[in-house]
């Protein structure tokens, strides 16, 4: 949360900025259509995170792999 708040500080986007973003976002998808959109969200990340693991394992193995070859 507090990465998240850190970029938009970066971005300039304040309290009013956001609420009007969070707005504008509800009369686009409307009020049904946004846990869906949350949770694909949610859904994609989780994916990501997953990813990034498997590519850590994946090298943290070749690693252990050549040095076991020594």
């Amino acid at each position: 949360m507090t990465i998240l708040l850190t970029i938009l500080g970066l971005l300039g986007l304040g309290m009013q900025e956001l609420l009007i973003i969070a707005f504008i976002v509800l009369l686009l998808f409307g009020a049904r259509k946004i846990p869906e959109l949350m949770r694909g969200i949610g859904k994609g990340v989780r994916s990501f995170k997953e990813g990034m693991k498997d590519i850590g394992d994946e090298v943290n193995k070749d690693s252990d792999d050549a040095s076991q070859k020594k």
